[in-house]
This record gives C-alpha cells, sequence and structure tokens, in this order.
C-alpha cells in the first residue's frame, strides 16, 4: 500500500486506525453498548431536529440548545449529502471520513523532511480513547479544518487564514490558530483572509436564512456545567450541605443555585486572564519558529478549554487534533502536554457516558474523576504555556545576552595600510 508520495503506508498506523474505528462504529450504532447514557442521542434526537428546522430555511429560533456559529448549519445539513442513508447513519458516516482525511494529512505531513508519524498516532490513539462521543458530536469535523489550517499554515497563511475564519463560523475555538502567525506580512496576510472569509460566510448565512446570530443570546445565558472546573466547588460544596440542584438548563447538565453566577463570572474573567497572557506573550515574543503556530494554537485552546464554563466531553476532540498537529513537527517541545491531553481524554471516557451518573450526585467517585480530568487539564495548560514561552521569549532573549560580550570581547585592532612596494605604479605621479 502507498501513499501520495509514493512511499509505503506506515502499516502499524493504518491498522490500528481501522481497528479502533471499527470499534467506535459498532458502538454508535449500538453493536457494542457501553454504561451510560446514550452518547448518540444529541445526533437522533438533537442534531436531527436542527436539520428538520433549517431545511425549512431558518435557523432554530426557538431552541435555546442552539449555541453554535451560523456555519454550524453546515455541519448539521451535511448529512443530506447522503440521502440513501438515514440521518444518524449519515452524519457518522461523514464523521468517519473526515477522522480518516485527518490521519491521511498528518501522514502526508509526518514524512515530510524534520517532520514524524508522532502526530498520526496522537490521532489514531486520542480519539478512541474519547469513546463514541468522538463521533457523535460534530466537533470531529471542525478539528478536521483546524488540523488543515495549521498544516497549510505553515506555507500558506493566507489559506490558514481562510480555514481559521471559516472555522470560527463553525465553532469560535478556530480563531485561536491564528495566535502564532509570525509577526509582519504573514499576520497581515492570514488575519486579513481570516477576517474577510469570516464575513463573507457570515453574511452568506445571513442573507441565506434568518436568525443566524440567535446562538450569541443563548450562549450568553449558560451556567456552570457539572465537568466545568469550576464544578469542583459545587460537587464538594454538595457533600457539606450546599441547597443547589443539577438540572438540565440550556442543553447541558448544570448546576444552579446560591453562588452559581459568582462561579461562572469568576470563569469568563479567568478567561479574560488567560487571553491578557496570550496578549502579553504575543508581544513579548523574539523568535516565531517553524513550531511556533501549532504550539501556540495548542496552548490557547488549552486556555479556552481549561477556563470555559463548560467543559464538554467532546472538546478533548480539539486538543488532541492540535497535539496530533503539533508532535508532526520533530523540534516540537510539547510532548508532555501531549500525553497529559491523553491521559485527559481517557479519563472523560470514564466520566462520561461511562460513570456519569457518580458525577451527577456529585459522589467521591465522580469527584475522584473530574478532579484528575481537570487537574490534567490544569498542568498540561501551565506547562504547554511555559513550554512556549520559554522557546520564543526566554531562549532567544538569553541568546542575545550571550552575543553581545561575545562581540565586545573581540580587541578592536587598527585598521593599517599596507606600504606599497618600491616601484609600485600606484606610488608614480
Amino acid at each position: 500500500m502507498k501513499g501520495p508520495s509514493g512511499t509505503r503506508l506506515p502499516l502499524p498506523v493504518v491498522g490500528i486506525w481501522l481497528l479502533t474505528r471499527a470499534l467506535l462504529l459498532l458502538c454508535v450504532f449500538k453493536v457494542l453498548v457501553l454504561p451510560g447514557p446514550d452518547v448518540t442521542s444529541d445526533v437522533s434526537v438533537i442534531y436531527q431536529g436542527w436539520y428538520d428546522v433549517l431545511r425549512t430555511g431558518t435557523y432554530p429560533l426557538d431552541d435555546v440548545t442552539w449555541q453554535y456559529p451560523p456555519a454550524a448549519a453546515l455541519a448539521i445539513l451535511s448529512p443530506g449529502l447522503l440521502p440513501f442513508l438515514e440521518y444518524t447513519s449519515a452524519f457518522f458516516v461523514l464523521v468517519l471520513l473526515c477522522d480518516a482525511a485527518v490521519l491521511g494529512l498528518l501522514l502526508y505531513a509526518g514524512r515530510r523532511p524534520g517532520k514524524c508519524l508522532s502526530g498520526a498516532w496522537v490521532w489514531v490513539a486520542g480519539v478512541p480513547l474519547l469513546g463514541p462521543t468522538a463521533y457523535a458530536r460534530y466537533d470531529l469535523m471542525v478539528t478536521a479544518v483546524a488540523v488543515a489550517a495549521l498544516l497549510a499554515g505553515v506555507r500558506h497563511p493566507r489559506l490558514l487564514g481562510v480555514l481559521a475564519g471559516f472555522g470560527a463560523l463553525l465553532k469560535v475555538w478556530p480563531a485561536l490558530l491564528l495566535a502564532g502567525t509570525r509577526r509582519g506580512a504573514v499576520t497581515r496576510r492570514s488575519w486579513t483572509a481570516a477576517v474577510v472569509a469570516g464575513a463573507a460566510v457570515l453574511l452568506a448565512c445571513m442573507a441565506a436564512m434568518p436568525g443566524a446570530l440567535a446562538f450569541l443570546t443563548f450562549q450568553r445565558d449558560r451556567g456552570t456545567e457539572v465537568e466545568s472546573l469550576g464544578s469542583l466547588v459545587f460537587h464538594v460544596a454538595r457533600n457539606f450541605g450546599w441547597e443547589g440542584q443539577v438540572l438540565l438548563n440550556y442543553g447541558s447538565v448544570e448546576f444552579l443555585g446560591p453562588y452559581v453566577p459568582v462561579v461562572s463570572t469568576a470563569a469568563l474573567a479567568l478567561t479574560v486572564v488567560a487571553f491578557g497572557w496570550l496578549l502579553v506573550w504575543r508581544l513579548r515574543a523574539r523568535e516565531f519558529g517553524a513550531t511556533t503556530l501549532p504550539d501556540a494554537a495548542f496552548a490557547a485552546v488549552l486556555l479556552f478549554t481549561t477556563t470555559s464554563r463548560v467543559i464538554s466531553p467532546q472538546y478533548m476532540i480539539w486538543l488532541v487534533g492540535l497535539a496530533a498537529v503539533c508532535l508532526v513537527f520533530r523540534a516540537s517541545r510539547m510532548v508532555r502536554p501531549a500525553k497529559m491531553v491523553l491521559v485527559a481524554t481517557g479519563v472523560t471516557m470514564l466520566e462520561f457516558p461511562i460513570w456519569f451518573t457518580h458525577v451527577v450526585h456529585s459522589d467521591l467517585w465522580g469527584i475522584v474523576l473530574l478532579g484528575v480530568r481537570n487537574g490534567l487539564l490544569v498542568a498540561a495548560t501551565l506547562l504547554a504555556c511555559r513550554e512556549l514561552w520559554r522557546r520564543t521569549v526566554t531562549e532567544p532573549r538569553l541568546r542575545e545576552r550571550a552575543a553581545v560580550p561575545a562581540q565586545s570581547a573581540e580587541p578592536s585592532r587598527p585598521e593599517v595600510t599596507p606600504a606599497a612596494p618600491a616601484g609600485d605604479p600606484a606610488t608614480v605621479q
């Protein structure tokens, strides 16, 4: 079996991908059933309900669970491309194709000079670690766009911008892919392309159907979801008499009760602080190398995810995809944060769907699972940010300081013009 470049495909990677994806398909088609809630109901009930509304020519204006940017309608409508399959089956097939496309991109990039197949291995292992949730949400489709953007962006900044702008209209977070663009012409080209592409997609969506911006109101009213970092406060407090509740609210299981708005506001403030750090990093960065673009995107999305009021299980797919792009580069220093993300992804499958009842009831096992998963995310975030800062700010500055004494230590020598020999034509007037 040969790849596009004529070299043989790495059979172990492809073989394990085929095996793990077959298991995922067996799960989403309910041949194999995991304990816990049915993760496919989002597709068969919510997505299909939106699909029926979108086909009438309007966004779901009366459904508070519609909390996505307008281009998300393309993902929800995409199963219509396979009219010979019923909606849920078509959706799972399309996600499988996106999964295969990501693997193909990582394999192609991994066999180029200075690259390796570690990124492909991260993707092959990371997706099944999340379990059937990976195929029962449209986040893998968005991640495919993000992976393509980062891999293309190394040489084609405008294409990076176009894909990032389009991705942001699918699910906001791909806008963070632009955090690590090289200052100057690359940033101007990529950011301008992102704004133009995003504006074009937004205007097209607004012209096509009413209600394109309804998601802003629904998203604003979200609370503290039971799997977020801030939720740990209430999980512990419930065991000491806190009088709040866990209810299905705005499409997710959230805490409602005393002090919940305070924790939600604190999470938003923490997100603002995180983006403030990103701004300071970008202003202080002295060196933008080959790995800066994916490394900065990985760190930025980790910050966004960890400080979010809602750390839904499918968010882990974003991090797995970005970690995979980072590890395509041999010189990347994101190996340890990537490993932490992989472990956190496996723990996420344990807390949802397998032992989600423990999380909902805030018992000891549920608190332990959430504490481990969220602790790994915090550790990965801090480590990724530290490595990004060291590589682009600290180390270039140290090299500059070391170079200055070396230059000044060289003694200055007066310039001496050698005397011309007797009879030299230059001395003859």
